[in-house]
């Protein structure tokens, strides 16, 4: 069974790749992720023509709604023994409210994904009741000095706002290892993930800590993995009402992204389904 529409609101944007551009974004990732799962796509975003002409390359059958920008999104990533480092080069327009189209606001599965601050946070007063509301912050965590340097901040709305929102899902990296902005979310949004890569993922749910195991994967590429995995939990949720199956199914799904360069490698509905059918016996719980 489909969720019907899917929204994800956040900058398609481009990573400096060797000589070239690689084509990210929780956009791009996410609504990948959505249609491989059978939902109809909406994304509102903001690109100069070269991000847009990359994602429109990619063939995702989505409603796009993109605001004209200047530039582009752009990130240089760089690795060194203490992990990665960023520079933001260039940032497309901000994303307001008043910038959906009409009737999109009815979406079954609204997904913020901010990459550089650029998704306004009116947008989490706006999504109606019976609607799945996912947030991934790590763009409301990331600033950047005058060379495009970045580094984690603090994002710390009212708990009011925080518990407009179905789920939050975000890394321990997100949030610059800062663990009590994560305990600060889990007091206020009813659904709280912790990604946590080749091991799974962490729910934090009513004040409890459950710790779900995931598939053994080959990694080849893990670009993108956590859109995935948001993407499919915020879709399962909505589907069926409960976080333990939604992250075993987000598991399963950021597990096969990985296996293949890119968005390529991004599972089917059948594929995700398939294999949890086939492996009834998974020990999900099994200590770490």
């Amino acid at each position: 069974m489909s969720a019907g529409t899917y929204l994800v609101v956040g900058h398609i944007t481009l990573d400096v790749a060797g000589s070239g551009y690689r084509l990210g974004g929780t956009a791009t990732y996410a609504a990948l992720t959505a249609s491989r799962l059978g939902l109809a796509v909406r994304v509102l975003t903001s690109s100069g023509q070269p991000g847009l002409a990359a994602f429109s390359e990619l063939g995702v059958p989505a409603e796009v709604h993109a605001l004209p920008a200047a530039d582009t999104t752009v990130f240089h990533n760089s690795y060194v023994s203490s992990g990665r480092r960023q520079r933001l080069l260039s940032v497309a327009s901000r994303l307001c409210p008043r910038d959906l189209p009409h009737g999109w606001l009815g979406t079954d599965v609204v997904h913020l994904g901010p990459l550089a601050q650029e998704v306004d946070e009116g947008f989490l007063l706006l999504t109606p009741a019976g609607s799945t509301l996912g947030v991934t912050p790590q763009g409301w965590l990331r600033s950047w000095d005058a060379n495009g340097a970045v580094s984690p901040c603090r994002w710390e709305p009212d708990p009011e706002l925080l518990a407009r929102v179905s789920a939050i899902v975000l890394s321990v990296e997100d949030v610059g290892g800062d663990l009590s902005l994560i305990d600060y979310y889990a007091r206020y949004c009813p659904i709280t993930v912790i990604t946590e890569g080749y091991r799974g993922c962490t729910l934090r749910l009513s004040g409890e800590s459950v710790s779900l195991a995931t598939r053994p994967a080959m990694e080849v590429d893990p670009t993108g993995a956590g859109d995935v995995f948001a993407a499919a939990f915020l879709i399962h949720l909505q589907e069926t009402g409960d976080p333990l199956a939604a992250a075993k199914f987000a598991n399963i799904a950021g597990s096969f992204s990985v296996e293949g360069v890119g968005a390529g490698a991004i599972a089917s509905r059948a594929t995700v389904e398939g294999w949890l059918a086939a492996n009834p016996g998974f020990p999900w719980f099994s200590v770490r």
